[in-house]
């Protein structure tokens, strides 16, 4: 896309950012630039590729795009979500310190707690929707904020903007995963962020069928930082999976409003429903963080938990679906639903489960873009075992 595209729309910028025509054929899609290595012209000259762990068109047209999504300055596009968040982690140095949402992804808290805690990094998991929490675990070591807005799987909001106040005035910076959410109802960087973290398997790809990574900066150090490690440890997106990523963020916009109107839609529902104990989904408005997600986001996107009392009575619903699919990950076409507890967040003990508020009863759906009469049909069938 020629010109600056600042001024754009953003299903627009989804469509075109980072996107003008191949210069040799006139494709108006990128094509996969599916190579190791580039030849010179002569020594020393090249025409700016020189090794596809380094460099690739397909990727960089991906991560322009991602970019001009969420605003930044760039971004970094990986191998998966964790090898972005593994390279944002890079900022902090043994010794140093990371205030932390306690309801993350439970491969965070693995890879954060397992991992990173042997190289002498210490982490401060707090309920980040309680701002002051934030505030008083920061301490002089404290390199990084880190939150997830809405959480997975208890789907509880953070105030971005009052986060990110708190971590300037303390000297840190602050990190945003937006899986959930999208830059299509979300900026993070707009409310005062630094940096925005992205599983793209999730609703940038859409589609169920890549892995990967985005790790968007907003500050010239930090990118030139990020691309280092980039290029050092190697852990890129491929040229295919960077293509597929564009492909499913053309449509990210028509997808995402979609999402959000079965999402509703099922929230009301489970809501009113008998055999449902409780419903956790920022757009109802007993939700603790309805206001907050009101101020900060255009939309409550597709993600809803909500508690059946028991595995017992959770295995029993599950396993009755028939259209939903008992699957891991979220943000598909296809509605995805799981069980927190022996899935996404399997690796987190029992016992820091119960305190998170993780039961066995608990059932996490990722509302797809399936016609919604077919969804809560499925539903009723499954909740009528109970």
């Amino acid at each position: 896309m020629k010109g600056d595209s600042r001024n754009l729309g953003f299903s627009t910028r989804a469509i075109h950012a980072g996107q003008s025509p191949d210069p040799v054929t006139g494709s108006v899609t990128i094509p996969i630039y599916q190579t190791s290595t580039y030849m010179y012209e002569e020594l020393g000259v090249h025409k700016g590729y020189e090794y596809a762990r380094v460099q690739n068109p397909t990727r960089e047209a991906l991560e322009a795009n991602i970019a001009s999504l969420e605003g930044g300055l760039a971004c970094h596009a990986f191998a998966s979500g964790m090898s972005a968040i593994a390279t944002l982690l890079t900022l902090v140095k043994a010794g140093e310190h990371v205030v932390c949402s306690r309801n993350v992804y439970g491969g965070t808290y693995r890879f954060f707690h397992h991992i990173l805690e042997r190289y002498d990094l210490s982490f401060s998991w707090v309920d980040s929707p309680d701002l002051t929490t934030i505030e008083r675990a920061i301490t002089p070591e404290t390199k990084l904020v880190y939150i997830e807005t809405p959480t997975n799987p208890m789907i509880e909001v953070t105030d971005i903007a009052g986060a990110a106040e708190i971590a300037h005035a303390r000297g840190a910076q602050l990190a945003v995963d937006n899986t959930f959410m999208s830059p299509y109802f979300q900026l993070p960087l707009e409310h005062g962020a630094d940096f925005v973290i992205h599983s793209t398997t999730k609703f940038l790809n859409g589609h169920s069928d890549s892995i990967g990574g985005a790790l968007v900066s907003k500050h010239d150090k930090d990118a030139e930082w990020f691309g280092f490690v980039q290029r050092s440890e190697g852990a890129i997106l491929s040229p295919f999976d960077s293509f597929l990523v564009l492909r499913g963020l053309k449509t990210l916009a028509v997808r995402m409003e979609r999402h959000e109107v079965n999402g509703r839609a099922v929230a009301r529902f489970l809501a009113g429903h008998p055999k449902v104990r409780s419903v956790l989904y920022p757009g109802l408005s007993d939700h603790p963080g309805h206001e907050t997600q009101k101020k900060q986001a255009s939309g409550f996107g597709a993600l809803i938990a909500f508690e059946l009392g028991g595995r017992s009575a959770a295995k029993t619903f599950l396993d009755r679906l028939e259209l939903l699919s008992l699957a891991e990950s979220l943000g598909g076409v296809e509605t995805l639903i799981s069980h927190p507890a022996s899935m996404t967040h399997a690796s987190v003990p029992p016992e820091r489960q119960a305190e998170l508020g993780i039961s066995e009863g608990l059932v996490r759906v990722s509302v797809g873009i399936e016609d919604r009469e077919d969804l809560l049909a499925d539903l009723e069938q499954a909740l009528s075992a109970l």
